[in-house]
């Protein structure tokens, strides 16, 4: 029985698992510059949300169960990854950057221009995060390997995972506070033109390693 007691006991590591966790996802990349986007336009925020948390958590998960051994077991999984994630952020950072050259209406705030579709929107996160190597290195390898210095390992997976919970949904729906500004379609084309560059620099990196 998980007593009262045990659960004082348990804070510290849960603790250390959300502050790893929430370090490791803080930083701006092809994911979070995502989300930002969709949590201004107001578009399928809770699904985009959603999408990032549960496969931070299932990635977490398996990092704390300890099947950190696949990219072992398997040398030819992170380099398939590594491939797909390079093509994947240089097709949407071109894009992005196309996007902010011409303007028009994919830039407008909601209602005046196009919406992506919930679908598109859905798969395009997850090729965010399921393509992205580092996805792997941060939350299977690295969290699992630090998981396992901890007693019980279960409780600091379940601060990881509720940093990522709570890091995605205050992105997403933190991002509304920003849409006054976004009402210009000039403040469209600089949000482009800095997603374009932070994915490229990012294809960049990846195809460096």
């Amino acid at each position: 029985m998980f007593s009262p007691l045990a659960a004082v006991d348990a804070l510290p590591t849960l603790m250390a698992g959300f502050g790893l966790a929430f370090s490791l996802i803080l930083a701006i990349g092809a994911q979070n510059a995502f989300v930002l986007r969709q949590g201004i336009r107001g578009q399928h925020v809770l699904p985009v949300v959603l999408t990032c948390a549960v496969s931070d958590a299932v990635l977490i998960t398996a990092g704390v169960a300890g099947f950190g051994r696949l990219t072992t077991a398997l040398p030819w999984f992170e380099t398939v990854m590594l491939i797909g994630g390079i093509l994947f952020l240089t097709w949407y950072g071109l894009r992005a950057l196309r996007a902010a050259w011409t303007g028009g209406a994919a830039l407008r705030t909601e209602g005046q221009g196009a919406q992506m579709a919930l679908w598109p929107a859905v798969l395009t996160c997850l090729a965010f995060t399921w393509l992205n190597p580092h996805v792997y290195l941060d939350t299977v390898v690295l969290l699992g390997a630090i998981s396992a210095q901890y007693t019980p390992a279960w409780i600091f997976g379940l601060g990881a995972v509720t940093a990522s919970f709570v890091f995605f949904f205050t992105l997403g729906y933190g991002a509304r506070l920003l849409a006054p500004v976004f009402v210009r379609p000039r403040a469209w084309q600089v949000l482009d033109a800095l997603i374009g560059v932070v994915m490229l620099a990012l294809a960049l990196k990846l195809a460096l390693m």
